[in-house]
């Protein structure tokens, strides 16, 4: 399992109930084609956190990297539904940082710490 992270600021005219129910969407598109695992969207309570933080952070599980690259190949494809799914998410956001995390430690390096 590989943990896909955005950490995400909207622009000032966004609402955060309307940034959610988009979010919510896309990914359960996603999530329906199993091109990511499970997903959650957390909102940053009470203004707690270093500057350097955005106000939401979205992590999105996916099995490998085949099952990230097959998440991206689908958010690129020219279909209407994917175009109108995405654009409802990107419209409402003004920045983005993003981050890939895996478990640690991992199953190969234990299986190489294990051969020394």
């Amino acid at each position: 399992m590989n943990l896909y992270c955005a950490t995400i600021d909207l622009r000032d005219d966004a609402k955060a109930l309307a940034f959610a129910k988009a979010v919510d969407e896309w990914m359960s598109f996603l999530q329906g084609r199993g091109v990511i695992g499970s997903w959650r969207l957390l909102r940053r309570k009470l203004n707690l956190a270093a500057d350097c933080y955005r106000d939401f952070l979205l992590e999105v599980e996916v099995a490998d990297m085949t099952q990230l690259d097959q998440a991206f190949r689908l958010s690129g494809q020219q279909s209407e539904e994917v175009e109108t799914l995405h654009q409802a998410v990107s419209a409402l956001v003004h920045a983005a940082d993003f981050s890939l995390y895996r478990p640690f430690p991992d199953p190969e390096r234990s299986e190489r710490m294990a051969l020394i």
